[in-house]
């Protein structure tokens, strides 16, 4: 559905898009992440047919973005970094107009309208100027915008920035349900707790180029390495003997608490589940550690070095 080769943007002297390679297939979210600067939102602008790329090409539900850059555009809904809202309009005249330009009948724009606002908790809204919009109600209502027309493939930039905690979980469940609905979303986000929660896939860009590409665990794994297990105890170690089953590492220890990388976890686990209680030891929890991805992505921009 979203289809990236080698795409490259020059501006002058500068590259900010290197040969980025991007395949989204309908039905999954891709969080593409990365620092300010890093090429997020001119690779968004490329896909969108909003800016021509310099070299490589792209494709959205199967048309090109240079050459059938009018049907890439019917075909995508775009979340921006500025929304666009003509303050001076109200919130029902604002989206009849994208309406109208999208070619869709009058008065089924008008319930896709209330179903959307409804959904957004924006009902109320319809007659108010844009104008006296809160930042957070601005992204609500450019995210309305970019589901007007149905699109097969969304490209969502920040689109929980500036929101309340309620409103957020409103949109990233909505996002969750969009996906369910054969759509391809491309999502960028500082929020890596929202990029964990939402992507099936993680491409981290740097400098332009993409350093690391592949599924949540993929990703972890190889950042990471593999899932550690950890045991909290309900008294001091002071008098433990250290004692582990063969192929079982210790990773980390606390006053109560003991980490370890563990080979073979259905073999082992019970063994060292049993060799800690033999040891004397009341083993309040036994559970694998969570791995985040913030701490993933913090590895891969820090210390990966850019791939040729």
């Amino acid at each position: 559905m979203i289809v990236a080769e080698e795409l490259t943007k020059d501006f002058e002297q500068f590259r900010a898009v290197d040969g980025v390679n991007i395949h989204v297939p309908a039905g999954q979210v891709l969080a593409l992440l990365g620092p300010n600067g890093a090429g997020k939102t001119t690779t968004v602008r490329m896909l969108s047919s909003i800016l021509p790329p310099t070299s490589g090409q792209a494709s959205i539900a199967g048309f090109d973005v240079v050459s059938q850059a009018v049907a890439v555009r019917s075909k995508v809904g775009v979340l921006s970094e500025q929304q666009g809202l003509y303050g001076r309009m109200n919130a029902g005249e604002y989206l009849e107009f994208f309406g109208n330009l999208y070619g869709i009948e009058r008065q089924v724009c008008r319930q896709r309208i209330k179903q959307l606002l409804n959904q957004f908790d924006l009902e109320w809204a319809l007659k108010k100027r844009l104008g006296e919009f809160s930042r957070g109600m601005r992204q609500k209502l450019a995210l309305v915008r970019a589901l007007l027309h149905q699109p097969p493939v969304l490209l969502l930039d920040e689109p929980t920035s500036a929101m309340d905690p309620q409103s957020a979980r409103m949109v990233r469940d909505s996002i969750y349900k969009l996906r369910c609905d054969e759509r391809a979303i491309i999502l960028c986000t500082h929020n890596l707790a929202e990029a964990e929660e939402l992507a099936d896939q993680v491409a981290i860009i740097r400098r332009g180029r993409i350093i690391l590409y592949g599924s949540l665990n993929e990703i972890k794994r190889k950042l990471l390495g593999e899932q550690e297990f950890e045991a909290q105890l309900s008294q001091p170690l002071n008098h433990w003997d250290g004692k582990l089953p063969q192929g079982v590492l210790l990773t980390g220890r606390g006053e109560n608490w003991l980490r370890f990388h563990v080979d073979r976890p259905d073999e082992q686990n019970p063994q060292l589940l049993n060799m800690l209680l033999e040891s004397g030891l009341a083993v309040r929890s036994f559970q694998e550690t969570t791995q985040s991805l913030e701490k993933a992505y913090l590895e891969a921009v820090n210390n990966l070095e850019d791939q040729p």
